[in-house]
């Protein structure tokens, strides 16, 4: 009969889709060289606090709040920003004033991911995954690409069941039976994809272990002066900000619209 083909199908695709995402978890736990190696600084700085818990664009929010707050740069709610003083303190702010232009003005959505692209980044990047605390960047493609591998695997056994429900030719009542069949391996994926929400949660896709210990380490900051923001920012993203003007500014940002 067609729907055990189909059947056969949608085992396969399970099978080979979860035994994929699972092999590359294991590898990725594999490589995490346990306890992080000293970094070069006694303590992490807010943009490599940042990256690993929101990777480069959590950065680039970080550097855009910071000079706004220390009035370097002007962030509109209407999704514009404005060079105010355009001598930067470190690289990244640099990088931002330059990715802004010589006109000193620009929209946030697109300073934001030129920041975020950026050399200065990068580098960054590469120190963390040096040191044990990032991810590197192939390891975290792969995982990613296995886990939509998996949800579309979830998603094709369901068309597949559908399919052979409402096969023509079939026995009254045997619909039933034969979409029971496909429930196996829809539990199988489903499984497989809350054990890995379950096992990366609430870890950042950007962190190795070590890395992720690192954050867990960190006090919550105390609301009240700028460095204490700043640090929420680093680990929460923008959606710790308070100010109203500055949250729009920067969500209207995030979101390429003004």
């Amino acid at each position: 009969m067609l729907w055990v083909l189909l059947l056969l199908v949608a085992w396969g695709a399970a099978a080979v889709s979860c035994i994929r995402l699972c092999l590359v978890t294991a590898g990725a736990v594999r490589r995490d060289p346990g306890p992080a190696r000293a970094p070069v600084t006694p303590e992490l700085t807010l943009y490599e606090t940042a990256f690993l818990a929101g990777g480069p664009q959590r950065v680039a929010d970080l550097a855009l709040v910071s000079m706004h707050l220390r009035h370097r740069l002007l962030l509109a709610r209407t999704g514009w920003a404005t060079v105010v003083d355009p001598e930067g303190r470190d690289e990244v702010e640099r990088t931002v004033i330059r990715v802004i232009g010589p006109e000193g003005q620009s929209r946030i959505a697109p300073t934001r991911a030129a920041a975020a692209a950026a050399e200065a980044v990068r580098s960054l990047a590469d120190r963390l995954v040096a040191a044990g605390l990032a991810v590197p960047q192939g390891t975290r493609t792969s995982l990613e690409s296995a886990v939509r591998a998996v949800r579309g695997t979830a998603v094709l056994v369901v068309v597949l069941a559908a399919a052979s429900a409402l096969m023509p030719g079939q026995e009254t009542g045997y619909a039933g039976p034969v979409a029971a069949w496909f429930g196996l391996p829809l539990v199988l994926t489903l499984g497989c994809l809350a054990i890995a929400r379950v096992e990366n949660h609430p870890s950042s896709p950007w962190a190795s272990p070590s890395g992720q210990r690192w954050l867990d380490s960190l006090p919550a900051p105390v609301h009240g002066a700028d460095r204490d923001l700043l640090a929420a920012v680093a680990v929460r993203g923008v959606g710790a900000l308070k100010d109203p003007d500055l949250r729009a500014a920067m969500l209207g940002g995030s979101r390429g619209a003004g």
